[in-house]
């Protein structure tokens, strides 16, 4: 994609916030379920079912994303993939976003029009229907997205992390592990020291494109969250700090032991067990039920002294925690 001039790009803050959400707003596509959009003191959303699922998340530069790494697309692409993929765990369908854009006054416009492309883009290829229908703008001398998704039940009751018995089956739906192996490339290959710098696709070797991609773009399987519900998933999450951390969230909810089968993780089923972000839906399923798209990986039993095993062992493995494990150098 060819820069813009920069008489044609301006800096935010030679613009009013006016002139800002203009050019974010007209990017936007109406959603399904809007009733009324953006430009009034707030959106009116439909909610056939009459229960409303709702959650949020907040990037920041530094702990959860590098501009030396991503683009104004990729950043709106993430920020709406991950929100939409915990709507999904619930067993909704998403119907909108809000996001609420805190940037510094540098940058430029045509950054904050790629990342409304990239909302605009991930909900239509990963949620039909889902759209942005307002949010808020402010200054900060540090870029952060927040986002809140919403998302109907469609008269289905939600699907949560406690619903887990024994004798069900463990499934995945989605990758797991390629994210971490995404940003392990990341943090290994470019950088200047501790600076990082843009990523040169020439360096990338087969199968690290989609390794990186996974990290800065991730597509999670949200519309196979309402086929879970559907086919009677019994728990479901979102698999956003690595297995092993959060098939122990599903087992401590559920009270149960979850036994995970070495040989069903893939190629790397370390990096799998370990490694964050790869926002896959983890589910549980009766014996016998295994909607498609999901995979087994395990069985769930009665509850014993440790929550999670793989392979009978138990599992030494932490999982991603932002506050032990985030790198401060931004960049």
């Amino acid at each position: 994609m060819h820069s813009r001039p920069d008489a044609d790009d301006p800096r935010l803050a030679e613009l009013s916030e006016g002139r800002i959400l203009r050019s974010i707003l007209s990017r936007t596509t109406p959603g399904a379920h809007t009733l009324l959009g953006p430009g009034d003191d707030a959106a009116v959303i439909a909610a056939p079912s009459g229960s409303v699922v709702a959650t949020t998340d907040t990037l920041v530069h530094g702990p959860d994303f590098r501009l030396a790494w991503s683009s104004g697309h990729d950043l709106g692409w993430k920020a709406a993939a991950v929100n939409l993929a915990d709507v999904a765990a619930m067993g909704a369908r998403p119907t909108a976003l809000l996001v609420a854009l805190a940037v510094p006054r540098d940058l430029r416009l045509s950054f904050v029009e790629r990342l409304a492309d990239g909302f605009r883009d991930a909900c239509a290829a990963l949620a039909p229907g889902c759209a942005v229908v307002g949010g808020d703008l402010t200054v900060s001398d540090v870029l952060t997205v927040a986002v809140t998704a919403l998302g109907d039940l469609e008269g289905r009751p939600p699907v949560t992390r406690a619903g887990a018995r024994p004798g069900d089956v463990v499934a995945v739906a989605g990758e797991l592990g390629h994210a971490a192996h995404g940003l392990a490339i990341l943090f290994g290959r470019f950088r200047d020291g501790d600076a990082p710098i843009p990523v040169d696709p020439s360096l990338l070797g087969p199968g690290e494109s989609a390794a990186v991609a996974a990290q800065l773009r991730p597509s999670p399987p949200i519309g196979l969250g309402v086929v879970a519900a559907a086919a009677g998933a019994t728990a479901m999450m979102d698999v956003s700090d690595g297995l092993a951390l959060d098939a122990r969230r599903m087992a401590d909810a559920s009270a149960v032991t979850i036994a995970l089968e070495r040989a069903e993780l893939g190629d790397f089923p370390e990096r799998a067990l370990a490694g964050g972000e790869d926002h896959a839906l983890l589910a549980s399923f009766p014996d016998g039920i295994l909607p498609p798209g999901f995979r087994a990986i395990g069985t769930v039993r009665e509850r014993a002294d440790e929550n999670l095993l793989c392979d009978d062992l138990p599992v030494d493995v932490s999982g991603w925690d932002p506050y032990r494990d985030w790198d401060s150098v931004a960049g």
